[in-house]
């Protein structure tokens, strides 16, 4: 196994669609899945795309340590291919960082409760519900393969934020959706 390289913000590869991974499939995947895996949680990391490592396969992995999530714990998932379904139409702000923008965090909508789907890394299907921090980490890893940053989900940058001044904000400070 190996740590990987993050690409940063202004990399080309974080603005590139991702390609899907072709059935069966294949060990390189595997091993790059495990290689990803090994970077996350060395980098301290709750999710990892594939363009964050400089490839562009439709490739995630993430985790929902329960101190994140009210509980719930999710341990190290792999996704190849996945899709996401919002599940209702309710959205929540809440705070987002992310390996390839170090330093920065953002007040991010995104839907609270989804659906995704994927394959494992064996080629069985992984289809599950999340809420709440899961569905952000998965919303958020997603768009990493579709060329998407955080930062482009940002409504209101007032709520952009180096990492260490988030202490200014305090612990209710997320913005309010209108209605």
């Amino acid at each position: 196994m190996a740590i990987l390289k993050i690409a940063r913000m202004g990399h080309p590869v974080l603005r590139r669609p991702a390609v899907p991974v072709e059935e069966p499939i294949p060990a390189v995947v595997r091993q790059l899945a495990q290689d990803m895996i090994e970077t996350m949680v060395d980098s301290s990391g709750v999710g990892l795309a594939a363009p964050q490592v400089h490839v562009g396969w439709r490739v995630i992995v993430f985790r929902v340590p329960a101190e994140r999530a009210g509980g719930e714990t999710v341990d190290v998932q792999v996704l190849v291919n996945p899709v996401v379904e919002p599940l209702s139409e309710e959205v929540q702000f809440g705070w987002e960082g992310c390996l390839s923008i170090p330093g920065l965090r953002g007040a991010v909508p995104r839907y609270n409760h989804i659906r995704y789907r994927g394959l494992a890394l064996d080629g069985s299907v992984v289809e599950r519900e999340a809420r709440g921090f899961h569905a952000r980490v998965v919303q958020h890893e997603c768009d990493h393969l579709d060329g998407v940053l955080y930062l482009d989900r940002m409504n209101d940058l007032r709520f952009l934020s180096f990492t260490e001044e988030m202490k200014y904000f305090g612990t209710e400070s997320v913005p309010k959706l209108p209605g």
